[in-house]
């Protein structure tokens, strides 16, 4: 008999998640091979999935990408898979919506395992940013105070000079 885990042990180590989410066009996206790996689908499946349910996915949840974007992809990743460098076809790339619409069309429960993990790891990214956010609105802050003050010690010392 075999043992189902538990439903909040993670499906896959965080790390490996968190390597597999990309910056590309300015947004967070993860690759639809990825994505098939995760959820042990193949990934023509997950591809024809999504295109007979296209109309869940506007522009802002998944887009493909160009081949120069592809490119550049393949040079700055170290750890893609051989076998999807050298595919005719460009990835498919989701963003968080779009990873979260994937659990409605592949519906397996390893594929809702890995959106959930997913979906915590990108609340984490956010919650990682805003926090740097105000800590650099806090050191402009201080440097702004510092600048202040380094004005008011050249006029002390140009009063001094004086004397």
């Amino acid at each position: 008999m075999e043992k189902k885990s538990p439903i909040n042990a993670p499906a896959v180590p965080d790390g490996v998640l968190w390597s597999k989410i990309h910056l590309i066009r300015g947004l967070k996206v993860m690759l639809d091979f990825d994505l098939a790996e995760l959820y042990e689908v193949e990934t023509r499946a997950l591809k024809q999935a999504v295109k007979r349910n296209i109309d869940r996915f506007p522009a802002d949840f998944m887009f493909q990408l160009t081949k120069t974007e592809w490119k550049e992809v393949i040079t700055n990743c170290d750890n893609l898979p051989e076998g999807v460098k050298y595919s005719p076809a460009t990835p498919f790339s989701f963003t968080e919506h779009g990873v979260l619409m994937l659990s409605s069309v592949v519906n397996s429960d390893r594929a809702i395992k890995v959106n959930i993990q997913v979906m915590r790891i990108y609340v984490h990214m956010r919650e990682m940013m805003m926090l740097n956010k105000d800590i650099l609105h806090r050191l402009e802050s201080i440097e702004r105070n510092i600048n202040g003050q380094e004005r008011k010690f050249r006029t002390v010392f140009e009063y001094l000079k004086q004397f």
